[in-house]
């Protein structure tokens, strides 16, 4: 049996990962855009306990807008509490924990795809500080507006070399938890984007295990600049006119729409009492609605449309498929 004691030393180190990852990531994509700078607003939870620090950059020359958010907070487990994390059964006196890394990229330019990634860890505790459950949960996900399928297979490649190495099947394991997540399925089980992976619940079955997935976990978070930034060099230059910008902010309309009503982390953030203004950064600046819209067949927009509506093998060379 474990108590909360006795994994201090690992919520420290999983702590203070993410912080260092939020540095790297902000001050990668800052040397990429070139003129854009991160604000930082660090914040407190107030009673509850915790807090966390996000960073923000709108208005620079290559991301629109970008949120790389870390947070550790932590409180007693209140029946608001058990309803939000669907606890079963009784939990009085017990207390929970969770600490992670999230980040949600708006580039400016249309050919440049957005991206989302998170990577969390999560105590519950019972009476006594009994160590009751614990997991990890995150992932990766690209949602371009124009389909580049090259760039696609990069992200998607370089995920699955990060994942292999800790198990085999689990890059398609949790690429297909991606496919399934991240879908609108109150329109018709449509996709936000062309995935990448996603897993939650990850529950360690012994100390070896939780480092174990830790360690998967780190290996997920630094393998993402390698993911992404060779992405936005190649297509951050291409011209543009207000055909694919009209294009983006309907794109970035079922972005909200999947933010709003599907994502558990907004949900969680919101219903736990957590930071609005940070929960709320993944939505992007601009956004468009339009009745009934289809784009016709033929175009590029379409051709983005239909890979939004089937899962597909991105590794691979894509033949002959529609």
């Amino acid at each position: 049996m474990l108590y909360k004691a006795d994994t201090e030393a690992f919520r420290e180190q999983w702590t203070g990962h993410i912080r260092q990852l939020q540095d790297a990531i902000c001050s990668a994509l800052e040397k990429e855009d070139g003129t854009g700078k991160f604000l930082t607003d660090a914040w407190q939870r107030g009673d509850d306990g915790g807090g966390g620090v996000t960073r923000i950059m709108e208005n620079g020359t290559v991301f629109e807008k970008g949120g790389v958010n870390h947070s550790v907070v932590y409180g007693e487990l209140t029946e608001k509490m058990q309803s939000v994390l669907k606890i079963p059964g009784s939990h009085a006196g017990g207390s929970w924990f969770a600490a992670g890394l999230s980040l949600v990229i708006h580039p400016l330019n249309p050919y440049v795809p957005t991206v989302h990634a998170n990577w969390r860890y999560f105590e519950l505790y019972g009476p006594g500080g009994v160590l009751a459950d614990r997991w990890f949960g995150g992932g990766s996900d690209l949602t371009p507006c124009y389909l580049v399928e090259e760039d696609v297979r990069h992200f998607h490649t370089v995920l699955k070399k990060a994942t292999d190495a800790f198990g085999e099947g689990w890059y398609d394991r949790f690429k297909k938890g991606c496919d399934e997540y991240f879908t609108n399925s109150h329109r018709n089980h449509e996709m936000r984007g062309v995935g990448g992976i996603f897993y939650d619940h990850l529950r360690p079955a012994s100390p070896g295990e939780a480092r174990q997935l830790m360690d998967f976990q780190v290996a997920g978070g630094n393998a993402f600049l390698e993911a992404y930034l060779p992405i936005v060099g190649r297509q951050k230059g291409r011209s543009y006119s207000d055909r694919e910008v009209r294009w983006q902010e309907l794109r970035r309309g079922r972005y909200v729409e999947f933010n709003l009503i599907h994502d558990r982390g907004t949900l969680f953030g919101l219903r736990s009492g957590g930071r609005t203004e940070s929960i709320l950064m993944s939505l992007p600046p601009r956004a468009r609605w339009q009745y009934d819209d289809v784009p016709a067949p033929g175009t590029e927009e379409y051709r983005l449309w239909q890979a939004c509506l089937h899962p597909r093998d991105w590794i691979h060379p894509i033949i002959h498929q529609t």
